[in-house]
C-alpha cells in the first residue's frame, strides 16, 4: 500500500497548480469572457501555493497507519478551493450562485470548485486514486476480517455459513 500512497501523493502535488490555473480561468471566463495576464500570473502562484501547502498535507496523511486516518485525500484536496478562491476575489469576481445542497457541504467554497471525485482535479488521478483506495480497503479487511470472509487474488468470499445461522448455534442472538 506504500507504494500507492505515494504514487497518489505525488499525483496530487504535480495536479494541483494546474487545477488551480483551470479553476481560475474557467470562472473568470464565464464571466468576463477572457482571463486577464494579472488573474493568469495569480492563478500560476496560488496554483504553486496549493501544491506546496496541501501537497505535504496529503503525503502526511497517506503516511499515516490506515486506522488513524481520520480523513481523506479527496477532503484535503476540496480543502484547496481557497487558492483559486482567493485569486477569483481578488479579481472582483462574484460568488456563483449554487444548490443548497452544495452550500451546507462545501460553505467556503463560493465558486462552486470542490472536486466530487480525483477525476474532477485531473483526470490521471482517478487511476492512481482508486489503486490507492483498493490497497486500503485490502489492507483494512487483512488486518480487521472476522470469520471465514476473506479477500484473495481470486476475489471475495462470503462466510461459510450465514452470521445468523452462526450466531444461533453459538447462543449469541
Amino acid at each position: 500500500m506504500d507504494q500507492q500512497a505515494a504514487a497518489l501523493a505525488d499525483a496530487i502535488e504535480a495536479a494541483l497548480p494546474a487545477w488551480v490555473e483551470r479553476s481560475v480561468a474557467r470562472v473568470m471566463t464565464e464571466w468576463t469572457g477572457e482571463v486577464d495576464d494579472g488573474a493568469r500570473a495569480a492563478a500560476a502562484d496560488a496554483g504553486r501555493e496549493a501544491a506546496a501547502e496541501v501537497g505535504p498535507l496529503v503525503r502526511r496523511l497517506l503516511e499515516a497507519d490506515i486506522d488513524e486516518q481520520r480523513t481523506t485525500p479527496l477532503s484535503l484536496v476540496r480543502g484547496a478551493v481557497r487558492f483559486p478562491t482567493a485569486v477569483l476575489q481578488a479579481a472582483g469576481v462574484p460568488p456563483v450562485r449554487r444548490d443548497e445542497h452544495q452550500e451546507r457541504l462545501f460553505p467556503d467554497d463560493a465558486y462552486d470548485l470542490a472536486p466530487a471525485t480525483f477525476a474532477d482535479v485531473d483526470p490521471a488521478l482517478a487511476e492512481v486514486g482508486l489503486a490507492w483506495g483498493a490497497a486500503k480497503a485490502y489492507a483494512h479487511l487483512q488486518r480487521h476480517k472476522r470469520g471465514s470472509f476473506s479477500i484473495s487474488a481470486e476475489g471475495a468470499s462470503a462466510p461459510k455459513e450465514p452470521i445468523e445461522a452462526k450466531r444461533r448455534r453459538e447462543g449469541k442472538q
